[in-house]
């Protein structure tokens, strides 16, 4: 049958096919492709995620290229020899668990280099997963070592420099304002007569390193010094 059709200048022209032959697929402005039949909407961004994991297949396949054994044998040449250091993200509350790998840990001689970091497979809480600013804790470790504080410092009221402090010094200045301040605002009794015993001149803020033990220590301690404000990181 003669599929030619002639336009309005009199000129035999053959009519555009369409794209599917399903006729709600015709309308449509997407691309189709046709699977018994029946028409399969694709848009621009499938057609191109399509082709293109098609070709990287196709080259993978072509020139051999496995690159599971080469990340293998990377990450073993950076771990060689190292001493696996269970420890805790020092971020949010979140308290993943990770794996820092040492060398010259505990070795005569040697001084301790940490080579890597990663999270720990065995934790319950983020088996073996770190965020983006957890994973970056190697940066925090060595890339900014030259700017951070290894000492406790100290900026006296009204001052616009930090001074060096030594340890025994600050946490003697702790010590001392802790307990001058509690004596300040303790209080045994409110306004009604009850027995209250209770300073509310400062709080105490747990983080999210601490362990069930130290977290338990550390809330003893401030009960006892009549504190009312308790809170931990993993609620703020």
């Amino acid at each position: 049958m003669n599929d030619l059709r002639t336009d309005r200048g009199g000129t035999a022209v053959r009519p555009r096919q369409p794209v599917c032959a399903d006729d709600d697929s015709r309308r449509s402005s997407a691309l189709c492709r046709c699977t018994k039949g029946a028409a399969v909407p694709i848009n621009r961004r499938d057609f191109l995620k399509l082709t293109g994991a098609t070709a990287t297949g196709a080259a993978y396949a072509a020139f051999g290229f496995d690159l599971a054994p080469a990340y293998a044998q990377a990450r073993s040449l950076k771990i060689d020899r190292a001493t696996e250091v269970r420890s805790v993200c020092p971020y949010c509350a979140v308290g993943c668990s990770m794996i820092a790998y040492v060398t010259g840990h505990q070795a005569a001689n040697t001084k301790p280099t940490l080579v890597h970091i990663e999270g720990d497979p065995d934790s319950p809480i983020n088996e073996g997963t770190l965020c983006p600013k957890g994973a970056s804790t190697m940066q925090l470790a060595l890339g900014g070592s030259a700017e951070r504080a290894l000492r406790p410092k100290y900026r006296a009221p009204g001052a616009d420099e930090w001074q060096d402090m030594s340890w025994d010094e600050a946490l003697e200045r702790i010590t001392r304002l802790v307990k001058d301040t509690r004596d300040d605002t303790f209080e045994e009794t409110d306004d009604d007569g009850n027995t209250v015993n209770r300073q509310r001149g400062f709080a105490f803020t747990g983080g999210a390193t601490q362990s069930n033990e130290e977290g338990y220590l550390a809330a003893k301690l401030m009960r006892a010094l009549g504190t009312v404000y308790i809170e931990q990181q993993a609620r703020v």
